[in-house]
């Protein structure tokens, strides 16, 4: 593959995530907002839970729907120089993340720009790269079934065998909207927000090479659950 050193710049807006921050909404911080807020709470909570399942300074992560780099500012002084990829489709929090929360935290020298990439298909093969570990925060909760069953598609094509891929979701198990405690967060089962069951969630991986299982709870402040995701061979 030939694509690692250009980032990406293609695929859909999922919602209004997707509109560009401009300059001046990044000065005044507004991309931190745009992720959900509770930067410093989620952002240590994230290595916290990877540590535990297995992550290493040597691992190859790959985040998706990174955004500012909320969780990879952390991510980034825990690995190794260069072992932290992200993809995400929004540019402008890209741009945030790389040159606001990183510069700031004097991490850039341990990222290239180019582990961050900008795509709308969850098309993270392009980097050319064999990750061990893969990390969604927050994605699933705003993609509809088709868009989790592509990012699983697209996610297994560069993850090795054992490979393990962690994603949160909003757990709902009814037609009907679901309210999440702590919180407040009502999800939906056909708009953003939205929710799904773990035997739905289970069901988008059906046919693809990985052997899901269901986490539960793990102190997220706002009720996401957490699935797994184990690459299987083939």
């Amino acid at each position: 593959m030939n694509n690692r050193a250009v980032p990406h710049e293609t695929g859909v807006e999922h919602n209004s995530y997707g509109r560009l921050l401009t300059p001046d909404e990044i000065a005044a911080g507004a991309h931190r907002e745009r992720v959900g807020g509770l930067w410093d709470e989620l952002g240590v909570l994230q290595l916290e839970f990877l540590r535990g399942a297995g992550l290493t300074p040597t691992s190859w992560l790959l985040d998706m729907g990174c955004g500012c780099l909320r969780g990879g500012v952390h991510f980034v002084r825990f690995l190794e120089p260069g072992r932290y990829f992200g993809v995400d489709v929004n540019a402008s929090l890209l741009q945030a993340g790389y040159g606001v929360e990183l510069a700031r935290a004097g991490l850039q020298s341990r990222l290239p720009r180019t582990n961050l990439l900008q795509n709308g298909q969850f098309e993270a093969w392009r980097f050319g790269q064999t990750f061990d570990h893969a990390w969604a925060l927050s994605l699933f909760t705003h993609l509809p079934a088709p868009a989790v069953r592509a990012c699983l598609e697209q996610v297994a094509r560069c993850l090795a065998p054992g490979a393990v891929f962690h994603a949160s979701f909003f757990e709902g198990t009814s037609a009907a909207p679901a309210t999440h405690q702590p919180g407040g967060i009502t999800s939906y089962p056909d708009r953003d927000p939205f929710h799904y069951s773990r035997e739905a969630l289970a069901g988008l991986a059906a046919g693809l090479p990985w052997q899901p299982a269901y986490l539960g709870e793990w102190d997220h402040p706002r009720d996401q659950r957490l699935m797994r995701f184990v690459r299987t061979r083939g």
